[in-house]
C-alpha cells in the first residue's frame, strides 16, 4: 500500500493548495495567514532532498502515514497485547481512502495527524508506566501538532479528560509535570503567537470569523459532510468504528479506564462539534481526519476486550470493513492514475484541480508574443499553479489578497514597473462588474481564452489578457481592498464594496 502510494504521489497532478503551500516553502516566515508553518517547512525539507517535483512536495503526507500506523500499532500492543489487533488498527488505516491513498497529498492535516498520535502515544504511555514525565514528551507534541493546524485546540477536552476524570486526577494536580507540559506546549507555538503579534492576530481573526460564521440552518451541509466521512473514511468501516467508539467510551468513563477515556473522548467530543458546525457552514472534507486514528485504536482495542461470544460478530464486521475498503482504495487508485475516462465531469474531485499546465505555457507564450514581463492573478490557486509550473522564471504576482503574503519575498520590482504584464483569470473572475477593478485601474487587453481540459471535458476557461499602465501593490495597508481578508473579518470596513451587486462573484473567485 506504501508502494501504491508513492506511484499515486508521482502521477497526479499536484492540487492547487498543495502548490500554495510548496509556495510558502519558498519563504522565510515564521506562520501564514491560513495555517501555522509546520507543512511549509516539511515540503522545505523534502524538496530540498528530492527536488521540487511530485514526490518531494507529497513525501511528508507518506512518511507520516507510516508515522502515524506505527504509534497505532503501538498503542494498540501496548493496551491489549494482541497482534490481531494491532494488525486490525493498522489494516484500518488502510482500508479508508483518505489514509489509504489520500493522505499521500500534502496538506496541514499530513502533519497534525502524526503528531496528535504521538501526543496519543506519551499519554498512553503515561498511563502503562505511571511516569509523570511522560506528560513532557506529551507537551512536546501537543506543542508540535499546534504549529500543524488549529484544530488540534479540539483535543483538549478530551486530554482534560484522561487527567481529571481517572482516580489519580489529585495527584497530577499536584504534581509540576502537566503544567510543566503546557509550558512546553506553549514555548513551541511561540512562532505562530510572536508572527500574530506583529499582524495584529490575523491569523487568530481569521480562523475567529470562520468559527463564528453564522448562515442559515441548511441539511444539505449536513448530508455533504456525512457524506464524506462515509466516502473517506469508508461505508462499512464508519459505522464500525463509531460503534466501538461509543463501547469504548462506555466503559472507560465506567470504569474510570484512562486510555479508554482519552482515545473516545477525542473522537466523540470532536465529531459532535463539527456535525453541529455543518449545519450552518461546509466542513472541509480533511477537517475531521486527525480524529479517526483513534477511533481505529479504539475499534482495535474493543474487539481484544470483547467476549468471545460478540467477539467474532465485530471481528466479522471490522474484516468487512477491511477487505472492502482496501478494495475501494485499490479502485479509486486506478481510476486516478490509469483510467482514461471522466466518469463524474466538471464535478470529479482529481479533475476539478488538474490540467493547469496548458494555461502556463500559454501565459509563457503570451509573454513572449507580446513582450510582457510579469503575469498577474486574482486567484491565489491559479497564482500557486503558474508558479508551480513556471518555477519562478517569470513574476508571478496575486495582485489582491494580498494579506496572503505577509513578509513574502517581493518579486524583482524592475522587471513589473513601467511594463507591461500578462492577466490570467479563471472566468467569470475577469468580469467587468468585479468590485475589485475601480481599484485596480490597469489597461486590460483581451488576447485568448484557454480552456482547462481533463479527459477530454472542459473543466473551466481560462481569460489572457494584456495588463498595462498600472504596478500591483505588493505591501498595500490592512485597510486596503488588496488587502484580503478584511472580506472576511471587517465586514464593515468596506460597506460600498460589500453591498455591490457583483460582490458574490468576487467572494466566490477569492473565498
Amino acid at each position: 500500500m506504501t508502494a501504491l502510494r508513492l506511484i499515486y504521489a508521482s502521477a497526479i497532478d499536484l492540487r492547487t493548495d498543495e502548490a500554495y503551500y510548496w509556495t510558502w516553502s519558498k519563504e522565510n516566515v515564521l506562520s501564514f495567514l491560513d495555517h501555522p508553518p509546520m507543512i511549509a517547512w516539511l515540503i522545505r525539507l523534502s524538496t530540498a532532498v528530492f527536488g521540487d517535483t511530485n514526490l518531494g512536495v507529497r513525501l511528508p503526507g507518506i512518511l507520516a502515514m507510516l508515522a502515524t500506523q506505527g504509534l497505532l500499532a503501538d498503542i494498540v500492543w501496548r493496551v491489549t497485547r494482541d497482534f490481531r489487533a494491532v494488525v486490525i488498527a493498522v489494516s484500518m488505516m488502510e482500508a479508508s481512502l483518505y489514509f489509504g491513498l489520500l493522505m499521500s497529498k500534502v496538506s496541514p492535516d499530513v502533519a497534525l495527524i502524526p503528531f496528535v498520535m504521538a501526543m496519543a502515544w506519551a499519554l498512553v504511555r503515561l498511563a502503562e508506566s505511571n511516569d509523570g514525565r511522560w506528560w513532557l514528551a506529551a507537551g512536546t507534541f501537543a506543542g508540535l501538532a499546534s504549529l500543524s493546524k488549529f484544530t488540534c485546540v479540539l483535543l483538549l477536552p478530551a486530554v482534560l479528560a484522561f487527567m481529571f476524570v481517572p482516580r489519580w486526577r489529585g495527584r497530577w494536580l499536584r504534581s509540576p509535570y502537566p503544567w510543566v507540559a503546557a509550558l512546553i506546549a506553549l514555548a513551541l507555538f511561540l512562532p505562530v503567537l510572536i508572527w500574530n503579534m506583529q499582524h495584529g492576530w490575523a491569523s487568530f481573526r481569521f480562523q475567529f470569523v470562520r468559527v463564528v460564521a453564522t448562515h442559515p440552518w441548511s441539511l444539505r451541509t449536513l448530508g455533504e459532510f456525512i457524506g464524506l466521512q462515509l466516502g473517506l473514511v469508508g461505508f462499512v468501516l464508519l459505522p464500525v468504528v463509531l460503534a466501538a467508539v461509543v463501547l469504548t467510551a462506555g466503559r472507560g468513563y465506567r470504569r474510570l479506564d484512562a486510555v479508554a477515556i482519552l482515545l473516545s473522548t477525542a473522537v466523540i467530543l470532536p465529531l459532535l462539534y463539527l456535525v453541529w458546525k455543518s449545519l450552518r457552514l461546509r466542513i472541509g472534507d480533511t477537517w475531521p481526519m486527525f480524529i479517526w486514528p483513534f477511533g481505529f485504536a479504539a475499534a482495535a482495542i474493543n474487539l481484544a476486550m470483547q467476549p468471545d461470544s460478540r467477539r467474532r460478530s465485530f471481528a466479522r464486521w471490522a474484516h468487512v470493513a477491511i477487505v472492502s475498503g482496501v478494495a475501494f482504495v485499490v479502485a479509486v487508485f486506478l481510476y486516478s492514475v490509469a483510467a482514461p475516462w471522466n466518469l463524474i465531469g466538471r464535478t470529479d474531485p482529481i479533475g476539478r484541480e488538474a490540467g493547469y499546465e496548458p494555461i502556463a505555457r500559454h501565459a509563457e507564450a503570451e509573454l513572449k508574443k507580446t513582450g510582457a514581463t510579469w503575469i498577474a492573478t486574482t486567484d491565489y490557486r491559479t497564482y500557486s499553479m503558474l508558479r508551480w509550473f513556471l518555477r519562478d522564471r517569470v513574476p508571478v504576482v496575486q495582485i489582491n489578497e494580498r494579506g496572503r503574503y505577509i513578509g513574502f519575498r517581493q518579486p524583482d520590482m524592475s522587471r513589473i514597473k513601467g511594463h507591461a504584464g500578462i492577466y490570467v483569470a479563471r472566468e467569470p473572475d475577469n468580469n467587468p462588474g468585479n468590485p475589485l477593478w475601480p481599484v485596480i485601474t490597469a489597461t486590460r487587453e483581451p488576447l485568448e481564452r484557454v480552456n482547462r481540459v481533463w479527459r477530454g471535458t472542459v473543466m473551466d476557461t481560462y481569460a489572457l489578457e494584456k495588463f498595462t499602465g498600472w504596478t500591483p501593490q505588493l505591501s498595500p495597508p490592512p485597510d486596503s481592498p488588496l488587502f484580503r481578508w478584511y472580506l472576511l473579518a471587517g465586514a464593515g470596513v468596506f460597506p460600498a464594496l460589500l453591498s455591490h451587486p457583483d460582490f458574490m462573484i468576487s467572494a466566490r473567485s477569492i473565498g
